[in-house]
């Protein structure tokens, strides 16, 4: 652990890896194993977010997928050693991006999700 990264941060960053695996195990399945030809039309996408769980499995999936790599990115910034003020603003923007990227992804799944 880096000083400054706090024990919980470190903590999430092992936990959300691991369930990515697994959610990416079975995002990878569905959407290019079972598929035909290994990709799924729009109209299997529409047909796919119907089925209770997926838009919740996804949007979780793609929460862990930006936190995780924002922490990520948090960690290689504090191998820099920083200042203080920098660390405080680079928190903040990832906070401000992450919260904008996962507000999008949640949106865009409710938009598909509706299609049905």
């Amino acid at each position: 652990m880096k000083t400054q990264e706090n024990a919980w941060l470190w903590l999430y960053k092992i936990i959300a890896g691991l369930l990515i695996v697994v959610l990416l195990g079975i995002h990878f399945i569905v959407n290019h194993l079972a598929a035909p030809g290994g990709l799924l039309t729009y109209a299997d996408v529409i047909r796919y977010y119907q089925v209770p769980g997926i838009a919740l499995m996804e949007i979780v999936f793609l929460v862990f997928v930006i936190s995780h790599s924002l922490v990520g990115l948090r960690s290689i910034l504090l191998d820099l050693h920083p200042s203080t003020s920098i660390i405080r603003a680079a928190n903040w923007a990832f906070i401000l991006i992450g919260s904008a990227a996962i507000a999008y992804g949640v949106w865009l799944v409710i938009v598909i999700q509706s299609k049905g």
